[in-house]
């Protein structure tokens, strides 16, 4: 089953173009990573996908429009966390995480034992639960992403629109929290579209690649078909060797350049 659908999505801000005519098809449970250079226009396209920047052309999620969704079914159906989202430093880990429960409360409901639970388990499965307790402007850069993270967790969404989920993250924080997204998508069908720098991690990860450059798509597909060293050189200005682990996913390999 199709769970998002791009059909010729223009989007841009105050009548600038910064994607034109993207097309794409996602199914149910899948996993798809936007990469690309600087400035092409990867933000953007999350940013429409999740309702936040003006696009012509169509975008549905499981059938529905998404601009015919209210802000309360997009909220329950869409889990977005921007690259540098704001975060209200006065509040606990636990306090924050739990605004992801926002969608499914009624007018003036408190939340309930349940909701609870399901904070809980976003903050056991993002490493959490040792610091619920502390102020958000304590945490470190990479604790920080994490948080905001739980708390999109917390929303229970069927689509997670995640730009560079793995900032500030080390080698091993940032694999954990992909693998847990991973096992999130394949246990619970969640869809994932991921905006990625590091294309190795791309790669291992992502069912499907799309590649902009220029606001435009200049490849997509697999990530072996369209990650190769001539790809890298056009778009990315990069030497790099394109090699592929034990079970045959690329991983990008820059090459120093000679000297002089």
């Amino acid at each position: 089953m199709t769970a998002l659908r791009l059909a010729g999505v223009t989007a841009g801000y105050r009548g600038r173009e910064v994607v034109r005519d993207v097309s794409a098809d996602l199914g149910e449970g899948g996993w798809l990573a936007i990469v690309g250079p600087n400035g092409a226009g990867k933000s953007t396209l999350l940013k429409a996908i999740a309702g936040q920047a003006g696009f012509t052309g169509e975008i549905t999620l499981h059938g529905a429009a998404v601009p015919s969704l209210s802000r309360r079914q997009r909220a329950r159906e869409i889990g977005y966390a921007p690259q540098n989202p704001l975060l209200p430093d006065g509040l606990t880990v636990t306090d924050y995480v739990l605004l992801g429960r926002t969608p499914h409360l009624g007018p003036l409901a408190r939340e309930s034992g349940r909701d609870r639970s399901i904070v809980e388990e976003s903050l056991t499965r993002l490493d959490l639960r040792g610091m619920s307790a502390r102020r958000l402007h304590t945490l470190s850069g990479g604790e920080r992403q994490r948080a905001v993270l739980a708390r999109v967790l917390a929303q229970h969404p069927r689509l997670l629109l995640l730009d560079e989920p793995t900032t500030g993250l080390d080698i091993g924080h940032a694999q954990s929290l992909l693998e847990r997204l991973d096992l999130l998508r394949r246990e619970d069908g969640t869809t994932v579209v991921t905006t990625l720098h590091d294309l190795t991690f791309a790669a291992q990860y992502a069912d499907t690649l799309l590649l902009l450059d220029g606001g435009e798509v200049v490849a997509a597909g697999p990530p072996g078909r369209v990650l190769t060293a001539e790809r890298l050189r056009t778009h990315y200005s990069a030497e790099a060797e394109v090699l592929f682990s034990a079970d045959g996913r690329p991983v990008v390999t820059p090459v120093r350049r000679a000297p002089g």
